[in-house]
């Protein structure tokens, strides 16, 4: 069984409060993008993860599909164990949500493969124990998310027909570093925002982790004033960084060569 998890941005961040659990409560629309990983699972007699492309660091134990295995494999007697192919496409600590698209695309698969008649809710609480990005990527659709980013309501894609570039500077940013610089707050009534003429967003719409790493990396400072001059009408980091994001009425075109580093544009549907 093989599928190919994708990729997703964040239009607008706001980190609202810190919980008593370590994590924060947040507020962000959350858009599938068509940037992809692939992922294939076999039945094998033990499990194990074989993986291709871009180079993953840590233990095997630490990627969020192991552990996204051993939660949902503890919950059902009927699973056996599997083998696992994945090539790594999507960069890493980008905020591009590789990582729990694989993990959340894992537990869809299991799902169908072993027949288990797990409702979408009841897998996105499974997914949610995984990772906080997770449970978006169960039902995969445009979306508000609150809570720790695992609470939704359906929305219209804000950029439909759009033409989207992703911009990645080569190197990742830690989530964890992020957030814990981040005063919560409150700022700004996001679905009123995302209802305004996309011009009115470059003021308006923000994502709370976009200045300190702007200044702890000018470059992306630079590459968001060139993305505005090369005819973006919207510049954002997505989740806590390290890509960029432009949203555009035309596809944007640079000089061959100009980026010395990862970028893709793709029309939104």
């Amino acid at each position: 069984m093989i599928c190919f998890p994708n990729a997703k941005i964040n239009l607008g961040l706001s980190v609202i409060s810190s919980r008593s659990d370590g994590m924060h409560n947040i507020e962000t629309c959350i858009i599938p993008v068509p940037l992809f990983d692939i992922l294939e699972i076999r039945k094998s007699s033990s499990f194990s993860i074989i993986t291709d492309g871009i180079k993953i660091d840590g233990a095997q134990e630490e990627n969020l599909i192991t552990k996204a295995w051993r939660i949902i494999s503890s919950l059902y007697d009927n699973i056996t164990p599997v083998k696992v192919y994945l090539y790594k496409n999507i960069p890493i600590g980008s905020g591009l949500g590789g990582g729990s698209a694989d993990a959340a695309f894992f537990l869809r698969m299991i799902r169908t493969l072993f027949s288990l008649k797990i409702p979408d809710m009841e897998l996105e609480s499974i997914a949610t124990s995984v990772g906080a990005d997770c449970p978006f990527f169960i039902k995969n659709q445009p979306a508000l998310a609150t809570g720790i980013g695992n609470i939704f309501k359906s929305v219209s894609n804000p950029i439909s027909g759009k033409y989207l570039t992703i911009v990645y500077p080569g190197f990742s940013s830690n989530t964890k570093d992020a957030y814990s610089s981040i005063v919560p707050k409150k700022s700004y009534d996001l679905p009123e925002v995302l209802k305004m003429d996309i011009h009115l967003w470059r003021n308006l719409l923000s994502n709370d982790f976009e200045n300190k790493l702007m200044i702890e990396f000018p470059r992306i400072k630079r590459l968001k004033e060139e993305l505005y001059n090369f005819g973006a009408d919207y510049v954002s980091l997505t989740g806590s960084g390290s890509a960029l994001f432009a949203v555009s009425t035309e596809p944007i075109i640079t000089t061959d060569g100009h980026y010395d580093f990862s970028h893709w544009c793709f029309c939104i549907d």
